[in-house]
């Protein structure tokens, strides 16, 4: 039986009622996703984290802002979503007992019934038509999600490690819409997916006015195919203007993505299990 927990240099990450526990994809996009420009001075950083599951990409995003500067300099907040009751508990208790408990908040949540505007005690209260043009102040700055992934395999008997890993609660073009909806004008949506998914997840977000600003393939080590995809995506300009109320299924009929060229990553090298890019990029977390 594996440890319950995983200890970072700044925080320890509590996983022993989570289904899906601390691994390599989620430290990977903790640790990569491109930060938010800094807001309008007084205006708070708003950011969620989909599927949260223990916490730990959060708690990683955290650190990473408070590193910046003080708190009180570089206000922000992180609102983490998930649907099993378990892992939100667990998360809620990781976020506690870090640093910045005052600025991480576990809720119970869908995505498709999630509002930055509602609170713990009404998350089950399903919006009306009229709610869902929310103000800017309540649109997310960074949206980050390491999703259920698998579409068309076996199921694990394990009903809450199913929920986690397959896109049945979950679809891509879900994720996609619906952080499009969440997501400010000039906002930043980052995932790590299966590196098959990397058309489809292109597709769906040229079709709903999403650009790519980074591509990562990740490969276990040199020599192997990719494994995994990291990738950040923007809205195209003018059109989250272009978004009302009525428009939750909004998409595009032109796509005008932009090229991006996929940069190569590697977690091992020839000789060591973790290769120098990145021990490099999670040196400020693992011990």
């Amino acid at each position: 039986m594996g440890s319950p927990n995983f200890r970072f240099k700044q925080f320890t990450v509590w996983h022993d009622r989570c289904a899906m526990k601390v691994g390599t994809d989620g430290v990977l996009l903790g640790a990569w996703c491109p930060l938010p420009h800094r807001p309008i001075a007084s205006s708070p950083y708003r950011l969620l984290d989909i599927g949260t599951g223990s916490g730990l990409i959060a708690l990683m995003l955290a650190q990473r802002l408070s590193s910046q500067s003080p708190i009180a300099n570089n206000p922000y907040t992180i609102d983490a979503i998930d649907i099993d009751a378990d892992a939100v508990a667990q998360a809620q208790y990781n976020f506690e007992q870090s640093p910045w408990s005052a600025q991480l908040h576990a809720h119970h949540s869908t995505l498709q019934d999630w509002s930055p505007s509602l609170q713990r005690s009404d998350l089950q209260v399903k919006r009306s038509s009229s709610e869902a043009n929310f103000k800017r102040s309540n649109l997310y700055s960074l949206i980050v999600s390491n999703p259920p992934y698998f579409q068309d395999s076996l199921k694990n008997p394990n009903a809450q490690r199913a929920t986690a890993r397959h896109t049945d609660s979950l679809s891509y073009e879900e994720l996609i819409m619906h952080s499009v909806r969440l997501l400010a004008p000039d906002g930043i949506l980052a995932l790590v997916l299966p590196i098959e998914a990397e058309a489809e997840i292109l597709a769906l977000a040229a079709e709903y006015g999403l650009s790519p600003t980074h591509i990562t393939h990740v490969h276990s080590k040199p020599g192997k195919p990719a494994k995994r995809l990291l990738i950040a995506l923007t809205l195209i300009a003018n059109r989250q203007a272009q978004r009302t109320s009525s428009e939750a299924n909004f998409k595009r009929s032109e796509p005008q993505a932009k090229q991006t060229t996929a940069q190569l990553f590697y977690i091992e090298s020839a000789t060591s299990p973790r290769s120098e890019e990145y021990t490099e990029l999670t040196k400020e977390f693992y011990l």
